[in-house]
């Protein structure tokens, strides 16, 4: 019965879904047709058909696909290096009293700050170049792990630690059998929101050091007046990012299965 129940649901997410991306479509293509929206933006097909030309067809130095790899390359880059990084300050700060009263006031500074707002102090630094570009998705990400982590870790049970102290557990042992499983939901909620920063940070970044990427992407039709190319990269985007949300959900789902999010 449970079963029959869940299989109903996602079917009916999946249609419901569906209708409303068919319905979006159909808003899209009225106002072209009926409003000045039409005069300055492309229809549906024509955004279809240019992204379906994009994939055989270069833009600057690639094809869609060439510039989708590119930003997939940079925000895997910086992305792996922000969660490790969070990761284990966030751990460290949740288990270490001592730790989260000496570093907590400095991250809680650093925690508002964008990732886009290091941009002209990156360029300060590290110049332009491939570097700034992995320095500024790795801040853009960086703040949403280390919190998340945090509270993973603060939310282990106390009585089960001190239980497993007395049955002389040792400190890494404690570590890695109770405090890190304990977390591990916190840290895929973690990653999925420092996945959506990341991206935002990739494209912020190609638009003002790179001559390839998606954001570039979005950039050059800005630059010669090409709305198309604004779509192409925008619906780029989205896709790429509802590709990698839905596999870190497969992955949490698998690997988190007794506190699986709907």
């Amino acid at each position: 019965m449970k079963q029959r129940l869940m299989s109903k649901n996602a079917r009916d997410t999946l249609v419901y879904g569906i209708l409303g991306i068919i319905s979006f479509l159909l808003v899209w293509q009225l106002a072209c047709l009926f409003t000045n929206f039409g005069r300055i933006f492309p229809t549906p097909g024509e955004s279809f058909r240019a992204l379906m030309l994009a994939f055989v067809e270069p833009i600057g130095k690639y094809t869609i696909v060439g510039h989708i790899a590119t930003s997939l390359r940079r925000v895997l880059i910086g992305y792996v290096l922000s969660s490790v990084c969070g990761i284990f300050l966030g751990l460290l700060m949740g288990y270490s009293e001592m730790a989260n009263a000496i570093l907590f006031p400095i991250f809680s500074i650093i925690r508002p700050i964008p990732g886009i707002a290091w941009i002209p102090l990156a360029i300060l630094w590290i110049g332009i170049g491939e570097s700034t570009i992995y320095f500024i998705i790795f801040m853009g990400g960086f703040s949403q792990m280390v919190m998340n982590t945090i509270d993973g870790a603060q939310q282990v049970n106390r009585e089960l630690v001190g239980v497993a102290k007395v049955l002389g557990i040792r400190r890494h042992q404690l570590f890695g059998r109770i405090l890190l499983p304990s977390a591990v939901p916190y840290i895929f909620t973690g990653l999925q929101t420092s996945l959506s920063t990341s991206w935002m940070a990739v494209l912020a970044a190609e638009m003002i050091t790179a001559t390839e990427g998606v954001g570039w992407l979005i950039l050059s039709g800005m630059q010669t007046g090409r709305v198309v190319n604004n779509v192409i990269g925008m619906l780029s985007i989205g896709g790429v990012g509802l590709i990698l949300a839905s596999l870190l959900r497969e992955a949490e789902r698998r690997l988190c299965i007794w506190s699986v999010r709907s």
